[in-house]
């Protein structure tokens, strides 16, 4: 008898964002449509329907006894490394008998640099490359390790491709800002400038980008600012998620402990090294009505009532 190869469990971050949402959801079902052979469903851990745990719950009433789970995050920050684990740990005993393990995040990755480059020449409409300096502008965190983690990308994104630079900005939780990002490579001297948005899909975060983006250039006329779009569900981030998933099915995970907050005492964030992680819980989880960001401390049963 063959044996059912895990399924695949995918987790998103969620947003207040409607489009951004269904986005991820239609992302969920072409990898369903693509892998036939393999039971996927998808959650998120906060703000959008459906929690990760009702996702699970589907792959169980499915008959599911083994996943595998990929977090669709870039850079891996306190979801990927402590809100998604606990999580599913939490899901394990709420489901007794069922095991899984756990993927790595997806950036940075060659597939995924391509894809930033073909944002970047649509954006450019034949601009030569060495007259444009790109701002890749990522979610922003709390987490020193996932900011670097963005300058990484833009350091590959620059190697090799021709243009005359690729800087760093944050949306959000950590410096340079949009605005300040700007302001960086126009003192630099750049006079052509894409604003990247380092974002998988639509949503508030990157709407902010491009709102920030276009009241920066309309105070600076003397720069030519343009504004790409978002990665997207292009085919190489359809494909990447199940390289994740193959990595994580074979213990193939490889993640980078060197400067994890919660491993090593980096300057200021001395306090989280070995803080236990704890479940980030969605508001519609059975049973709870947290808002963001209030980690439930207490230990009390769960509802099993699906």
């Amino acid at each position: 008898m063959t044996t059912q190869p895990p399924a695949l469990l995918i987790a998103g971050h969620g947003t207040r964002d409607e489009a951004g949402a269904e986005a991820f959801r239609d992302f969920v079902k072409e990898l369903g449509r693509r892998h036939p052979e393999l039971p996927v469903a998808g959650g998120f851990i906060e703000l959008s329907p459906p929690p990760l745990g009702e996702a699970v719950t589907e792959l169980v009433e499915r008959g599911v006894r083994r996943f595998a789970a990929v977090p669709l995050m870039l850079v891996s920050a306190g979801h990927a490394k402590g809100d998604i684990p606990a999580a599913l740990a939490r899901e394990k005993e709420r489901h007794p008998g069922v095991t899984y393990t756990y993927g790595r995040p997806l950036g940075p990755h060659p597939a995924l640099l391509r894809v930033l480059e073909r944002r970047l020449e649509g954006t450019l409409a034949g601009t030569p490359r060495e007259d444009v300096t790109v701002l890749l502008v990522g979610r922003g965190s709390t987490d020193p390790d996932a900011n670097a983690e963005v300058c990484k990308a833009a350091r590959l994104l620059w190697e090799g491709r021709g243009y005359a630079g690729v800087e760093t900005a944050f949306v959000s939780l950590a410096a340079p800002d949009v605005p300040s990002g700007l302001d960086r490579v126009a003192r630099l001297g750049a006079r052509r400038v894409v604003v990247l948005p380092y974002f998988l899909f639509t949503g508030i975060l990157p709407d902010r980008v491009r709102r920030q983006t276009e009241e920066w250039a309309a105070a600076h006329p003397e720069v030519e600012v343009r504004s790409a779009d978002v990665i997207g569900p292009e085919p190489e981030l359809l494909d990447l998620v199940m390289e994740r998933y193959e990595e994580a099915v074979a213990g193939d995970l490889r993640m980078n402990c060197d400067s994890c907050v919660y491993r090593i005492a980096l300057p200021g964030f001395e306090d989280k090294v070995g803080r236990p992680q704890l479940p980030h819980f969605h508001p519609d989880d059975d049973g709870h009505d947290h808002g963001h960001g209030h980690h439930h401390h207490g230990g009390h049963s769960h509802s099993h009532a699906h």
